[in-house]
């Protein structure tokens, strides 16, 4: 069954490609079905199986490596939440692609990827989160590329570069990490490991030590990457807003989670309750969560604003994971607080990229300028962003108030820790208020996203806003998007019920015990610390966004400005220069440098050693190489007679094919003693090398 939920998706993608050929509506209906039975038959699975104990299959025969699949607490939570988005996503890309072309090709690789993402989340061990996570990356690029305009396909070409570079530096990582332990299944990684670190004075393991540091940081860029975390975010702002709104639903919502389920991975396993890995996570989950709200504040465009969300969100996330190494055996509430907080920014982003989708079904803006008032008279639409909106901003009684919380108590115990042991902790009071703002930001830009589409007027055309396409949502649209918004509310609502019970079974994973006493949620101390951000955020969106975001026209009507510096995007200003320029231009100097390096040595040795030696006979080989070069040299010799004839009657095809003999002579010469023909050779016995041991594996 677990082999079934990868390879399920992955064929019946091929089966709608080809039912769309000849009925695209039994196509959809096709692709609709295929979802919801991998969504039942896992949830099923779940209920009715799993009693606790981790349930894992191996499939020797796949490779020589084999391929390890399991399903324990944490697998449950997110093959759940995986099967559910993407049966959501599928119902409501019906309506959503009427108008659009490639929807065979879309559906195609919405079930790739579907059966890759499966792949990655029940994957026992790096090597198969390798490969499937490589697999999902491919796929997921036509999402990016789906409209193949201008802008899409350079937004799809820096998420394939991200992906693949990402991918490269990871398989280096899992080289190095097998080289020094000797495994990659996640188990047995964290026992070794664990040996490794926990004998901090012997000096023998210390080399061992920073060998696993080293794939660590491999690892990390690796899944960062996928993640969206800073400085390795460049791709998410950009592949969002063009690609279609149910895949970007998914890329938010599922996607940059695997990325961080890698994170977990390498944190729990390679360096658990390590505090010099959780100061990293954490440096690194504050300056994401903090960038990618200030770019979501200035944004004027819709999906843009809810890509930099999520690359905040992320933030908040990395935030719960680096407090779990600090915080050592007293991790639990960090712990939970990670692990809820992905479960709810993935509904809450599936919520608020399909809402964002109805609006551009329906009017094909995404500016806020020119949805302004679209939604005045749509209380549909109006409770689905509100509902997404006060999950995302953690307002109580709603589920990003639950996770928000439980990261929050992971701070101040953090700092009551520190203060007992007399250690400064001046720093984490900063990180405690960054965070505390980044959650008042965040509000804050939910807020303009709010009263522009739903409060206020449109400056041109109010009047069409509100009586253009009433029907704008069919039933199974609207079926798609509630159901995930109730369950925001939901969990919201019963946070020692339903969260708790999240937290509980995918406890185990992270290594952590369970928390010994029943969290208050709507304590007046937790209830204060999330009015700060909300006071924060009002204040934010009265004082710099109405005043400083906004500006009259030349009719004197107020507009939404973005005033984010465009030199501030570091795929311009740093990772494009150095690929497309300084690394080609240095690699060049290099190559050209050894190139002649080499061809100098051979130069040098003939004109010193081997300058003045004379042969011991009068020809070089063997008698019958010597005479067929001498009949080889007399030919050439008549043949140069017939040439100045033929040349003096003015007949050039002698000629021609006397001067192409001897430039290719020359060329062959000159190629024979140079590196490059030899670099050459090489690669191609490389490649003529790998394609046998692969032939000869699968053989």
């Amino acid at each position: 069954m677990l082999l079934f939920f990868v390879m399920w998706p992955m064929l019946c993608g091929f089966f709608s490609y080809f039912i769309g050929k000849y009925n695209k509506e039994k196509r959809d209906y096709f692709a609709d079905f295929v979802v919801i039975i991998e969504f039942v038959l896992f949830f099923l699975l779940c209920v009715f199986t799993f009693r606790g104990e981790t349930i894992t299959f191996h499939w020797e025969d796949l490779c020589e490596r084999g391929l390890f699949l399991h399903l324990d607490g944490f697998c449950i939570i997110y093959g759940i939440i995986t099967t559910f988005m993407w049966m959501m996503t599928t119902i409501f890309s019906k309506e959503y692609f009427t108008k659009y072309r490639n929807r065979n090709r879309y559906y195609l690789f919405t079930l790739l990827t579907l059966g890759a993402t499966m792949g990655v989340f029940l994957s026992a061990d790096l090597f198969s989160v390798y490969l499937f996570f490589e697999m999902m990356s491919f796929t997921s690029y036509v999402w990016v590329a789906h409209d193949e305009r201008k802008k899409s396909l350079k937004a799809a070409e820096t998420y394939l570069a991200v992906a693949i570079i990402g991918g490269l530096v990871m398989l280096m990582g899992l080289f190095l990490l097998y080289d020094t332990v000797g495994t990659l299944d996640m188990d047995l990684l964290f026992k070794k490991c664990r040996e490794i670190f926990i004998h901090t004075n012997d000096h023998s393991v210390l080399p061992l030590q920073r060998k696993i540091y080293a794939a660590g940081g491999l690892l990390l860029i690796g899944f960062g990457a996928k993640a969206g975390m800073f400085p390795l975010h460049i791709w998410l702002p950009k592949a969002h807003p063009v690609a279609p709104a149910p895949a970007s639903a998914l890329l938010s919502g599922v996607l940059t989670k695997t990325g961080i389920f890698g994170i977990i991975v390498i944190s729990v396993n390679l360096f658990f309750e390590n505090d010099k890995w959780g100061m990293l996570i954490l440096i690194l989950g504050v300056i994401t969560m903090f960038v990618g709200a200030m770019i979501g504040l200035c944004s004027i465009d819709l999906k843009h604003i809810l890509a930099c969300s999520s690359m905040s969100q992320i933030g908040f996330i990395l935030i719960g994971i680096g407090m779990q190494g600090l915080l050592g055996e007293e991790n639990a509430l960090a712990v939970r607080g990670s692990l809820l907080h992905m479960v709810n920014h993935s509904l809450i982003k599936l919520v608020l990229f399909m809402g964002a989708g109805v609006i551009y079904m329906n009017i094909h803006e995404l500016n806020l300028n020119a949805i302004r008032g679209y939604g005045r008279k749509k209380p549909l639409l109006k409770f689905i962003f509100l509902m997404g909106s006060l999950g995302i901003g953690g307002i109580p009684f709603w589920n990003g108030y639950v996770s928000k919380t439980l990261l929050h108590e992971s701070i101040l115990e953090y700092i009551n820790i520190l203060e007992e042991a007399g250690r400064p902790h001046i720093y984490m009071k900063g990180v405690e208020w960054i965070f505390l703002i980044s959650g008042g930001l965040t509000i804050a830009y939910m807020l303009k996203i709010f009263i522009a589409v739903f409060v206020e007027k449109n400056l041109l055309k109010q009047w069409e806003m509100d009586n253009i396409n009433k029907k704008y949502m069919n039933g199974q649209t609207k079926f798609a998007v509630l159901i995930p918004a109730g369950c925001i509310f939901l969990l919201g609502m019963t946070p020692n019920q339903t969260m708790d019970f999240l937290g509980d079974l995918g406890q185990e994973f992270f290594h952590s015990g369970s928390i010994n006493h029943k969290v208050q949620y709507f304590s007046l101390e937790n209830l204060i610390g999330a009015m700060i951000s909300v006071g924060i955020g009002i204040v934010v969106y009265l004082w710099i966004v109405r005043k400083f975001l906004m500006k009259k026209d030349a009719n004197g009507n107020k507009i939404y400005i973005n005033i984010w510096p465009r030199w501030m995007d570091l795929e311009k200003v740093i990772y494009r220069p150095i690929i497309e320029y300084f690394l080609p231009f240095v690699m060049t100097i290099f190559s050209r440098a050894l190139e002649q390096l080499a061809d100098g040595i051979i130069l040098l040795l003939r004109r010193t050693i081997y300058c003045n030696v004379k042969p011991k006979r009068a020809y070089i080989g063997t008698k019958f190489t010597y005479m067929v070069g001498n009949i080889y040299g007399k030919t050439v010799k008549i043949f140069r007679k017939l040439l100045k004839k033929e040349k003096a009657k003015k007949k050039n095809y002698i000629l021609y094919l006397a001067e192409e003999k001897s430039i290719l002579e020359n060329a062959i010469h000159i190629i024979g003693r140079s590196l490059a023909f030899g670099l050459l050779l090489f690669c191609i016995g490389l490649c003529l090398t790998l394609l046998y041991l692969v032939l000869n594996g699968i053989i």
